[in-house]
């Protein structure tokens, strides 16, 4: 439990209680979103497994295709969103969440290997943060393994970046799975700015509890901002060349692997849903975490 302090006389709210604070408000405001929305705007024919308590709960999403990158007319556009190009994607299961520190603490636990800093925001249902693409490997191995009679066969893995741009899309096909831009109402990152027609809004400099912000149309949380996720895939230039089955695009030389959807310390531009970040395999940082995908 996280206790005030007192500073001359004053009590002082800790960082972790005053976003346990904040937490609870942007819940309420979620809560009135989710009532307001029609009935054609709330997420439907959703279906979940989970394979153990330990284990994420896992999304069934369909088999599709879907146009993958940004059109030439997209505000702050970047060239390696392009060209668009059509990706099928075969039926498969991503994580509700991002993979949380609970989670990922149980497999450190379990392994010896390193407990990830929170950077004193708390742990728990907050995602993961300061794991590498390695770590986040490290993590599947272990879940891979303790839920091998439960898998029979399937495998848990990081999402590929087509199955990552195709479920947060969800059936979209605009700049955000909101529109045509995203407020703080809907994500977590800075709200110093604003994109397109969006307006200024809070900014909380730290991730918060995942399960906040409304879900996408695929019943998917924190698709954009919170924490930037790691996906498979080597990083490309643009996508000349790049697979249109939905797989992991490994071949090249690049150590530099894909991050997608933007963070609690991101411009909103950079939450739009074709935008690719990148770094090195070994690179922790406070931005980033990942969520996971299921064989099915």
């Amino acid at each position: 439990m996280v206790h005030s302090s007192l500073l001359n006389g004053q009590a002082v709210v800790s960082k972790a209680e005053e976003l346990r604070q904040t937490e609870n408000e942007i819940r309420q405001q979620t809560r009135n979103i989710l009532l307001a929305q029609s009935a054609q705007e709330r997420p439907k024919g959703v279906h979940t497994l989970r394979d153990m308590p330990i284990a994420p709960e896992m999304v069934i999403i369909p088999s599709g295709r879907f146009m993958m990158g940004s059109p030439d007319s997209e505000a702050e556009r970047r060239d390696n969103e392009g060209p668009q190009h059509e990706v099928v994607i075969r039926r498969f299961a991503v994580s509700k969440y991002a993979v949380t520190f609970e989670q990922y603490d149980a497999y450190a636990h379990a392994t010896g290997e390193d407990f990830p800093d929170d950077e004193g925001w708390g742990r728990g249902r907050r995602p993961v943060i300061n794991v590498s693409w390695e770590d986040a490997h490290g993590y599947i191995r272990w879940l891979n393994d303790i839920a091998k009679a439960e898998l029979a066969g399937q495998s848990y893995r990081l999402l590929t970046e087509a199955e990552w741009e195709y479920v947060c899309r969800a059936g979209t096909a605009t700049p955000y799975f909101t529109g045509e831009t995203i407020s703080t109402d809907r994500a977590n990152f800075d709200g110093n700015f604003c994109y397109g027609r969006g307006e200024k809004g809070r900014s909380l400099r730290a991730t918060v509890e995942v399960g906040c912000y409304p879900p996408n149309p695929w019943g998917l949380y924190d698709m954009l901002g919170n924490t930037w996720e790691w996906v498979e895939d080597r990083f490309h230039e643009n996508y000349r060349g790049a697979p249109t089955d939905g797989s992991a695009w490994e071949s090249g030389k690049n150590e530099n692997r894909v991050l997608r959807g933007g963070s609690w310390d991101s411009v909103p531009g950079f939450l739009r849903t074709a935008y690719r970040n990148m770094s090195p395999q070994d690179h922790r940082c406070s931005f980033d975490g990942f969520r996971i995908a299921r064989t099915l």
